[in-house]
């Protein structure tokens, strides 16, 4: 079985040629090579544009990850399919602009994604890594902490969970800081490749996405109140509802982002916000 789609510019770029063949022989600057999955940044018509080409994780990787109660990334359809519907909700991603499948065995299969660069973004993490020295004016942050949480909104109650929905996976449209005339950033959701997509999010997956929210904003400076704030957007619903009909799921939350947190600087976080 073989399957393509071109869009925009590629869709005459590429017409009748072997685009399987041209896009595993392109030349460019390889940025992420890990479990059969290679990200490949390259020029094509004055235009950057990363290719990210899976060829096959193997039988032993698929049982490994069924063992662990996960479901596995075989290809490039996944990202595919998650960038389409974040669309299709009216939030931005990347701008998917090809996308190929051939073969039939799930452990060998090739396929491929093509993706527009985001020029002028920079991620949340790195965006934020110096506000607990030189703190964001209350506005910006505010804005931002909303705009953050109405995303994860968004996606939740649309049945997607990220899995790795941490704030350098959220990519700032620089041109649309937040200042004093305005208040809306664009930010971009990235890294879509191990997305899940349901009528409806399990719990389990909810408490992964937001602690990985939580988790990855312990060292940036946010006090109670912006905690707070996240969870009113999220939930949308008042402080104190929230605060009671949701304790269970809170300290679940807290509970895996101070895991998380362990895990990674081998120490206790200051959190913002316990239940």
């Amino acid at each position: 079985m073989t399957e393509l789609i071109l869009r925009g510019e590629l869709q005459e770029l590429w017409r009748d040629k072997d685009v399987f063949a041209l896009l595993q022989a392109v030349d460019g600057e390889v940025v992420r090579d890990k479990e059969g999955r290679q990200t490949l940044k390259f020029q094509l018509a004055d235009k950057t544009y990363y290719r990210k080409l899976h060829t096959g994780i193997g039988w032993r990787e698929i049982i490994k990850n069924f063992l662990q109660l996960k479901m596995p990334v075989t290809g490039a359809s996944n990202e595919w399919l998650a960038i389409n519907r974040i669309h299709k909700l009216g939030l931005d991603s990347l701008n998917a602009l090809a996308y190929g499948c051939k073969g039939h065995n799930p452990a060998k299969k090739i396929s491929f994604l093509v993706t527009e660069e985001l020029s002028n973004t920079l991620s949340l993490a790195q965006y934020a890594e110096q506000w607990p020295n030189k703190p964001p004016a209350p506005r910006e942050r505010r804005a931002l902490i909303r705009k953050v949480a109405t995303i994860a909104r968004t996606i939740h109650r649309d049945g997607i969970n990220h899995r790795d929905l941490y704030i350098c996976h959220f990519l700032l449209d620089l041109s649309s800081r937040p200042n004093n005339k305005k208040d809306d950033p664009r930010l971009f959701l990235v890294d879509l490749h191990r997305a899940q997509m349901r009528a409806t999010v399990p719990r389990r997956w909810l408490v992964k996405d937001i602690a990985s929210i939580y988790f990855s904003s312990l060292d940036i400076g946010l006090t109670k109140k912006d905690a707070y704030l996240f969870l009113q957007v999220y939930f949308d619903m008042p402080l104190r509802e929230i605060l009671t009909r949701h304790e269970a799921l809170l300290n679940s939350v807290t509970k895996r982002a101070v895991q998380l947190y362990r895990r990674d600087f081998k120490r206790l976080p200051a959190l913002p916000f316990t239940q």
